[in-house]
């Protein structure tokens, strides 16, 4: 695949927001939404850091919990969707080699998933909703413990969120398989069986002359089996969220609900059913095909291993319905097959469907030895590191003996969660921005090296520093979710703050890296219209 025409007049270096195309404009919409709903994210998470170290005057404990509710879905919905979003709807019509499906129901995606983020967030902010698993607490609920307006509006946020992601999931398989205007007619259903894997399981069992050519990009086909994923997490959590609504509408209008037989153990599977979607299926198959997008545009060779590849993601995609179970392994009341089958023996083969694309990314690298160590590269070695720490952590957590020492620690949320999506996921997502960076702006450069040289190394050292330290005061007993007022473990919070220091100072760097890129004319440009039509940019 090549880049290299993409440039329609930057030889300059200079940023020309005229000159974009209404893909282009549109992958740097997500971005810049993405980058600031970051920032959200990491300052709440610097102020949970130093309070849980000496509280703060102006915010009281309520305040703190409600912003440790909102923290990770900000982080997750505000800034990871809106990059992934922006990335894969500029990739898949660029490596399909054919027009986005639909520009308004990429735009509607970006106002949506920004009206959503903030107003769940803001609900939390101004109303102290904290329930802290968000929309996981036993029903019926106890409306004596929040408010149940912001309630109401903090789920209303989530459920305007789905909306917009429903919209790029028809975008995504609908560019996959429609035909655009004056188009020779695309076989749409043999295009869909080639995006989820259907073809590939084919040609497995197939004889040598039987086997048929791959039609979809492997990079679009991890995009459309992430979106599989993707699909039925927005589902659930869309039904959770109306169900909830039904408790809370019903309390405002008067209607008490709390009798309402709700099977706790069935809605708890249920849940994270849908809520490990995003964490086992989603996010891995999002970063494998990333990984094998970003190796060969790099290294300028084909995937190692490209039937293989193609495989483990069909497996995987397998693999992500089936391991829920690991959140309820100290449930009592889980049954015993469903730990020992989806908690354990299912999840702990997440490590050699990862494993193979750890290893597939590292021999493509390899294979194009020497390379030099740009921003891309080192990004995307950064983020090989943080899954190679971070699910290691997450099947050691797998095991119902330990998970009985660290359920419900610091240690789930610091060297599993927290390395695997600041450490992994980010940087993963920071390596594409770089390498898409001169290509979505049509060649404009970058201001300075070294402010991505101290983005790299303070996001990875902060990264990975505050997910030991706080893994460290996990297995010293430190509770999530928890506060400590005696300063018990103070010690382990000064380091993971220091360290979350770092994580602050590296995106103050990219921010105004990018910011000087592109100018403050240019930022404002890329919320104009585009006078030029995507097809520009796919032209060869």
């Amino acid at each position: 695949m090549s880049f290299k025409n993409t440039f329609l007049n930057g030889a300059d270096g200079k940023f020309k927001p005229d000159t974009l195309t209404q893909m282009q404009k549109i992958v740097l919409r997500f971005v810049v939404v993405g980058l600031v709903f970051y920032g959200f994210a990491l300052i709440e998470g610097m102020i949970m850091r130093i309070y849980e170290i000496e509280p703060i005057p102006f915010i009281n404990t309520n305040q703190f919990f409600a912003i440790l509710t909102a923290h990770p879905l900000v982080g997750i919905f505000g800034s990871t969707y809106a990059l992934v979003f922006g990335a894969f709807l500029f990739l898949t019509p660029y490596l399909m080699k054919k027009p986005l499906y639909s520009v308004k129901y990429a735009n509607r995606s970006l106002i949506l998933l920004t009206l959503g983020t903030f107003l769940f967030w803001f609900a939390g902010f101004v109303s102290h909703y904290a329930p802290l698993y968000t929309l996981y607490w036993p029903l019926p609920a106890d409306f004596t413990q929040f408010s149940v307006w912001g309630g109401t509006f903090f789920i209303v946020g989530i459920a305007i969120v789905m909306l917009g992601t429903v919209f790029f999931i028809i975008n995504i398989f609908k560019t996959i398989v429609y035909t655009p205007k004056g188009w020779e007619k695309q076989p749409a259903a043999a295009l869909f069986g080639s995006a989820i894997g259907y073809t590939g399981l084919k040609n497995t069992l197939a004889k040598k002359e039987n086997k048929k050519e791959h039609l979809v990009p492997l990079p679009v086909a991890a995009i459309a089996r992430g979106t599989v994923d993707m699909v039925l997490n927005t589902v659930i959590i869309l039904f959770t969220g109306v169900l909830i609504l039904v408790f809370m509408v019903g309390h405002i209008l008067g209607f008490d609900l709390k009798e309402t037989a709700i099977d706790a153990l069935l809605y708890k599977n249920w849940f994270w059913w849908g809520l490990d979607l995003i964490a086992d299926g989603l996010v891995l198959i999002f970063v494998a095909g990333t990984w094998y997008l970003l190796a060969t545009m790099i290294s300028g060779k084909k995937l190692f291993m490209q039937n293989i590849a193609r495989a483990a993601l069909l497996l995987e995609l397998v693999v992500s319905w089936t391991v829920w179970s690991h959140h309820l392994l100290s449930d009592q009341s889980q049954p015993a097959i469903l730990k020992v089958v989806s908690g354990e023996l299912v999840t702990a083969f997440e490590l050699i469907t990862q494993g193979l694309a750890f290893f597939i990314t590292l021999a493509t690298l390899w294979a194009a030895r020497p390379l030099k160590m740009t921003n891309p590269l080192k990004f995307l070695l950064g983020g090989l590191l943080g899954f190679a720490l971070a699910v290691p952590a997450g099947i050691m957590q797998a095991d119902v003996g330990l998970n009985r020492i660290l359920h419900n620690t610091q240690w789930i949320v610091g060297p599993h969660v927290h390395v695997a999506v600041l450490v992994g996921l980010t940087m993963t997502l920071y390596a594409a921005v770089y390498i898409l960076f001169p290509v979505v702006t049509n060649g404009a450069k970058l201001y300075s090296q070294k402010l991505a040289n101290i983005h790299f190394w303070g996001h990875l050292i902060g990264g990975i520093g505050m997910g030991a330290f706080m893994g460290m005061a996990g297995l010293k007993g430190m509770l999530r979710r928890t506060l400590y007022v005696d300063g018990e473990f103070n010690v382990y919070m000064i380091l993971a703050a220091l360290a979350g220091t770092l994580l602050l100072i590296s995106f103050l760097a990219f921010f105004i890296n990018i910011v000087m890129s592109v100018g403050l004319k240019g930022v404002i440009g890329i919320f104009t219209r585009s006078k030029l039509d995507t097809k520009e940019l796919l032209a060869e």
